[in-house]
């Protein structure tokens, strides 16, 4: 039976599959043919040129190197990634791989740039148990920019509940805090802990990000259950960095900050690990 023929225009996953297979074709190569050579099976080949399956990174760059095709499924599958996000959240993504400074505000959840597998795997679960590892392979690739020669500078506040909220049981939040842990002393990022006695705070309305560009206004972010909400508002932004400096003075220094996360690392999910006690000694 022949697969259906993709329009590799409705979509950057209909084009990535249809890429694919014009270039496997071109190469002379049959379905197992191509699997054998990026160890995996001809079906799941066929399922990403039919746009039945989402591509992951690592695939793409074994293809590539299979294939000689220079990068190009390794810069498509950024766009294919992308387009896995909710359709409300896309311009955030976008305005977030451009940014120069990011600060966040996260009263309930370790900040998506900074979440391990496990853990995004256990967040994202909750909403999205049929497209699971789409969208936990979208929110990694979004992790990329912290990757770069030149990241953004993060500036992080953790409300302090976000440590102790068990997020896919103990194992995952260990490994997690521990994660934040090994980020300590980068020097494009901070962290600070807003502690449970700080009482009332700027922050109480819920999580926010504001975001500054080189050569664009700043823009402040949040979000509802079901969109986004972005505004370049100069009386928004005005108020927004307001509160979140008082957050700041009001959060633990990031050196105390370290400390906690250590101390609620091993006291609510397992010993300390060694590297740890050394990072905040």
């Amino acid at each position: 039976m022949r697969s259906r023929e993709l329009d590799p225009s409705a979509s950057p996953l209909d084009y990535y599959g249809y890429e694919l297979r014009r270039c496997r074709e071109a190469a002379g190569l049959t379905l197992a043919q191509l699997g054998a050579i990026v160890f995996c099976t001809g079906s799941l080949i066929g399922q990403i040129e039919t746009a039945a399956k989402v591509p992951q990174r690592d695939f793409s760059e074994r293809v590539d190197a299979a294939l000689g095709t220079d990068g190009l499924f390794s810069r498509l599958v950024g766009l294919v990634l992308r387009s896995q996000l909710p359709g409300w959240f896309q311009p955030y993504a976008d305005m977030e791989g451009r940014a120069a400074y990011i600060s966040t505000y996260q009263c309930q959840l370790v900040y998506g740039l900074l979440q391990t597998e496990a853990y995004a795997r256990a967040v994202l679960g909750v909403e999205h148990a049929k497209r699971l590892d789409e969208m936990v392979a979208a929110r990694l690739d979004r992790q990329r920019i912290l990757e770069r020669e030149q990241p953004p500078v993060l500036w992080v506040v953790l409300d302090e509940a976000v440590l102790h909220r068990v997020v896919g049981g103990r194992e995952v939040m260990r490994e997690q805090l521990g994660h934040l842990l090994d980020l300590f002393g980068q020097p494009w990022l901070e962290i600070q802990v807003l502690p449970f006695s700080a009482g009332e705070h700027t922050g109480m309305m819920g999580s926010f990000n504001l975001l500054r560009f080189d050569s664009d206004p700043d823009l402040h972010y949040s979000e509802s259950y079901d969109q986004g909400h972005m505004t370049a508002n100069p009386q928004v932004i005005r108020e927004r960095s307001v509160g979140y400096a008082r957050l700041q003075a009001a959060a633990l220094s990031p050196r105390d900050s370290a400390a906690l996360i250590a101390r609620v690392m091993e006291e609510r999910y397992g010993e300390q690990p060694e590297r740890d006690a050394r990072a905040v000694a």
